[in-house]
């Protein structure tokens, strides 16, 4: 088997005039965590359709474990588990019924689809919910069902498209602990998320997308070194003078600011003898700050100064 679990090499895909995937290519390790990262709309979702096989590329070529995702698509989809966004078990069955479906789909016998959902139940932390319809869940509870049941064929390669979105703190540290498992015993993980910190602490490798291309694909630590060894917050007084502050930050260090609702800035900083003639330029400029802050750089900082903007609303 090849150590590659993806090789993706120039995915395009097109919904009319939009081109939502744009010549990705993709070298995923097997046994790892691949971080996929990137603002709404910027195609992170169609991609991995496409590497599920629920979604045909207009353009380029991918293999699962070595099987080519259009010549061998039956062979793919016993490879693969798959979570999307929203779950895709039945509101009005329970958690061993939806299971127990779910496994007799793959391929099990009525006796054995019961007891890998007894199984799968008890790793997710359902035993007691095993006999309660879906409308007693919650979210959290809901988000861990699904996972379960994409893994009821024990994939060797698993898809999960936002896995934690909605959920509370709690369960998604729950979630976080049964993703590591996974790959503890033998999964590859391809993770899409909107949240930062997630891909921080999951992520062997991150990979970036905007606009439907790839923007930056290294580990965390090499993608946080690239934007600089520090970054540089504050908090302008008077939130009339927040745009002007940005030109000049911008102006003297040459990369993107981030502007927060509470007049909050914040940006890579590769060079740290520039914070004088910022402070200097900003006092000349009779700009007063409330708060000044240099840090070293987070995964904000990388997706900021990769994507500019993370306000895209148009979908996934």
């Amino acid at each position: 088997m090849t150590n590659l679990a993806i090789e993706a090499q120039g995915l395009v895909k097109t919904f009319g005039k939009n081109r939502a995937v744009d010549g990705v290519s993709l070298n995923i390790p097997t046994g790892s965590i691949c971080g996929v990262l990137g603002p709404n709309g910027a195609g992170k979702t169609t991609t991995i359709n496409m590497l599920a096989t629920l979604s045909k590329p207009d353009c380029g070529s991918a293999k699962i474990f070595g099987y080519d995702i259009l010549k061998e698509t039956q062979k793919v989809r016993q490879l693969i588990g798959l979570t999307g966004q929203y779950a895709s078990i039945d509101e009005n069955l329970t958690a061993m019924e939806n299971l127990t479906i779910f496994g007799r789909l793959h391929g099990y016998s009525r006796k054995d689809s019961k007891q890998k959902a007894g199984e799968l139940l008890e790793e997710f932390d359902l035993s007691e919910a095993a006999n309660k319809t879906l409308s007693q869940f919650s979210g959290g509870m809901r988000r861990r069902l699904d996972l379960a049941a994409s893994l009821l064929s024990s994939p060797p390669l698993i898809f999960l498209d936002e896995p934690t979105t909605g959920l509370d703190p709690r369960t998604r540290t729950q979630m976080w602990t049964t993703i590591r498992n996974l790959v503890k015993n033998g999964s590859t993980v391809l993770l899409t998320t909107q949240y930062l910190d997630e891909a921080d602490q999951l992520a062997d490798d991150i990979v970036v997308i905007d606009k439907g291309r790839v923007v930056a694909n290294d580990t965390p630590d090499g993608l946080k070194k690239s934007v600089g060894s520090s970054s540089l917050q504050l908090t302008v007084k008077n939130p009339d003078q927040v745009k002007v502050a940005a030109q000049i930050i911008e102006r003297i260090l040459g990369s993107k600011v981030q502007i927060t609702e509470a007049s909050e800035l914040t940006a890579p900083m590769a060079c740290t003898e520039k914070l004088t003639d910022i402070l200097t330029s900003l006092k000349d400029t009779a700009i007063e700050l409330t708060s000044i802050n240099v840090r070293q750089p987070s995964l904000d900082e990388v997706f900021f100064a990769l994507t500019g903007n993370a306000e895209n609303k148009e979908g996934n």
